[in-house]
């Protein structure tokens, strides 16, 4: 489970090697740690459903990965995921 730190990004996506490459491309960005770790959402009742999880925490501006939101919530929707702060 993710860790609780205030202004971090869950970036959800369907496909692991999807969530490794977004996670790759995050870290070329400056974004870190983007620790990817498989999570079953809320409702869900069959590993095989759990989603791959990118954890921002930290923007390349050195602040919290909050700021950057929108920003981590376009590029999830390009890989047909989505992003929510913690």
């Amino acid at each position: 489970m993710a860790e609780d730190v205030r202004g971090a990004v869950l970036v959800t996506l369907s496909d692991r090697d999807d969530a490794v490459e977004l996670a790759e491309q995050l870290l070329e960005q400056g974004y870190e740690p983007c620790r990817v770790h498989r999570d079953m959402l809320a409702g869900e009742d069959d590993a095989e459903d759990a989603d791959w999880v990118i954890e921002v925490l930290t923007g390349p501006h050195g602040g919290p990965a909050v700021f950057d939101e929108p920003h981590l919530a376009a590029l999830a929707e390009d890989y047909g995921g989505f992003a929510a702060a913690e």
